[in-house]
């Protein structure tokens, strides 16, 4: 699910209390859920609201906040938002967001774009319960697909408070010796230490499918069944336990307009349009349960209907992916029997596509339009504070007219080791993350040369536009170049350009001012002496934005190359360990820092390392250390 829910961007630029207190003028009261961004797009905070705007508001007191949520505040550039009907549907949806964005302020999971599945492995003798991302293996039985990763664990969370399945690895599973956490508070059974029998554990495996496959009704007649007979034979204990499985199982099979009683498997695709965009709000549901949801902006001409819109969205939606087989749509398409007979074709299953007018399906359907509308609604707010911006950029620097590409240029090393230089895009829309470019220096440079590896950046990504005529057309070719630097970045920039006989590319250097501070920067340009602009200038923060979204995608770039060498050099250097099983060994500890942590028998204890091989990388990182004969 990315791209998920209803957006609301900072458009004056800035972070912290002031940033929060200007968009409280376009937060509706509705209930939903919020999202609290800082300036380089990452999720700090998630939470639900009664009244989206009143808890907001909340954020603009700090006095009132603990310290973990100043903090958050003091780092928060944009807010976005979903809303919901009621406030149930908010907490739902928050626990959803929460799993899927990872956010530093709530918990720390990981998430990409790719589409994941809630898997139940079927090789070991008590199957594992987990989410699983990529091909799908034949030992597992899978349930999905889920907008999210953070949608897969709320529902992993709520099936393991129901049927107390584990969801530890393999590898910790057989070296437990006592019941976990997770037992301690009844999430799991902890057949690890034979807790429960084989026997049992399978039971709740199979109760497990059952309610996965949509038969919820039997499972919980089962359950309630069990419990009054354990009330009548006197093990209240267990009577106990089952009473807190029955609730869980209510509790994550509540039903309302998220997670609608009447539709067990289907996508409910919502478009809306406004002043020539699109929005299209995708809902993913699966066994009667809300799997999360995802906003699209497709590009399009300002004049195209939205039904046509609609038709080759979901064409090209469905190209890598497999469709459920009912899509709930909110527009009549032109040509939706080709469409359900072309899915049929390549998924080899009949997909119904309709469009409802009456019933839940037609309020299910409704909520993504609203959401659909909304999310436009903001979008094009964004856009229109973006171009104001621009426009008021362009004046600044007297560019000949309003810049629809920036470009702005920054490089990272360490002590001159790992060089990059990268390149990031902004525009009418922000930041344009699919043009970023990424410089892995070359050149055999003085450690440290910040002049010479901006003069490399420059010099390869002009050389090659240069003779490119059809750069010039297809927007690819800058308006405006940002360079993070002073008086001698300035120069630099411009040799390159004179040398490549560049002259109709503005050049602007951008430099922190006294002690570093934000808000005093200087700006070099070739027409004019440097400058500075008020501290409180919408453009100052604006362009700080970009500054800083350059600095954080170097220093990214250049802690993923570093990482890479490391890791290559120093697994590479020891004999019998192979790529196969350099890979092994990083999944398995996760760095090359926690390898050389680890003992003989740990080392042994990776899949495809044999003793020999463990004896290898540990004398490699302990030279001259005995372990005997």
């Amino acid at each position: 699910m990315a791209e998920t829910g209803t957006r609301q961007m900072n458009k004056s630029g800035g972070r912290g209390v002031g940033c929060i207190d200007r968009l409280l003028r376009t937060l509706p009261s509705a209930p939903g859920v919020y999202r609290m961004l800082d300036d380089g797009g990452r999720v700090l905070y998630v939470g639900k609201a009664k009244s989206l705007r009143h808890r907001v508001a909340a954020y603009t007191q700090p006095g009132r906040l603990s310290e973990r949520l100043r903090r958050m505040v003091a780092e928060t550039a944009n807010v976005e938002i979903i809303t919901t009907q009621t406030e149930a549907e908010a907490l739902l949806l928050e626990a959803n967001l929460i799993k899927r964005f990872n956010p530093r302020f709530n918990i720390l999971l990981r998430d990409d774009k790719s589409y994941p599945w809630l898997m139940l492995s079927e090789d070991h003798p008590y199957p594992r319960l987990g989410k699983h991302r990529g091909a799908q293996i034949g030992n597992a039985s899978y349930w999905g697909p889920f907008a999210s990763a953070w949608s897969v664990n709320q529902t992993i969370q709520g099936l393991q408070r129901v049927f107390l399945l584990r969801t530890c690895a393999d590898s910790v599973f057989s070296n437990r010796t006592r019941p976990c956490l997770l037992y301690q508070i009844r999430r799991c059974s902890a057949p690890c230490v034979g807790r429960i029998s084989r026997e049992d554990y399978a039971e709740l495996v199979s109760e497990a499918r059952k309610f996965l496959s949509g038969r919820v009704a039997h499972v919980q007649r089962d359950l309630a069944s069990q419990m009054e007979h354990a009330a009548k034979t006197l093990e209240f204990e267990r009577a106990a336990s089952l009473r807190d499985r029955i609730r869980g199982l209510t509790q994550i099979q509540g039903r309302d307009v998220i997670n609608p009683a009447s539709i067990t498997n289907a996508d409910v695709i919502a478009i809306s349009q406004a002043a020539g965009r699109s929005c299209v709000q995708v809902f993913f549901i699966r066994g009667g349960r809300n799997n999360g949801n995802r906003s699209f902006f497709p590009e399009h001409d300002k004049d195209e209907a939205a039904e046509f819109v609609l038709s080759a969205f979901i064409s090209q939606f469905y190209d890598d992916k497999d469709p459920p087989r009912l899509l709930l749509l909110n527009r009549a398409l032109p040509d939706h029997v080709l469409i359900a007979e072309a899915l049929k074709l390549k998924n080899g299953h009949k997909v119904e596509i309709t469009f409802p007018k009456r019933g839940e399906k037609r309020d299910v359907v409704h909520h993504a339009e609203i959401n659909a509308r909304e999310a436009l609604e903001r979008k094009l707010a964004e856009s229109a504070g973006q171009e104001k911006l621009l426009a008021a950029i362009g004046e600044l620097f007297g560019l000949e007219k309003v810049p629809r590409r920036i470009e702005v240029y920054d490089n990272s090393h360490m002590m001159g080791s790992s060089p990059y230089g990268v390149m990031i895009v902004a525009g009418p829309e922000g930041f344009i993350r699919s043009a970023y470019r990424k410089f892995a220096i070359r050149s055999s440079l003085t450690p440290g040369d910040d002049l010479a590896m901006l003069r490399e950046v420059l010099a390869r990504r002009f050389a090659r536009a240069v003779t490119d005529v059809s750069a010039r057309h297809e927007n690819i070719w800058p308006d405006l170049v940002l360079i993070d630097g002073g008086a001698g970045q300035l120069s630099a920039a411009l040799v390159v350009l004179n040398e490549l006989q560049i002259s109709s590319v503005p050049v602007v250097a951008v430099a922190k001012g006294p002690e570093r501070n934000a808000g005093r920067e200087r700006f070099f340009t070739e027409e004019k002496p440097p400058f500075q602009l008020p501290e409180r200038d919408p453009v100052l923060y604006f362009l700080q934005r970009l500054r800083d979204e350059a600095h954080r995608f170097a220093i990214t770039t250049h802690r993923i190359g570093r990482n890479r060498k490391i890791s290559a050099s120093e697994l590479d250097a020891i004999a019998g360990v192979g790529s196969r099983r350099k890979r092994a060994l990083l999944h398995h500890f996760g760095s090359v820092r926690a390898i050389e942590g680890a003992g003989l028998r740990d080392l042994e204890a990776v899949s495809g390392i044999s003793r020999a091989t463990a004896y290898n990388i540990y004398t490699y990182f302990h030279p001259g250390v005995s372990l005997g004969p």
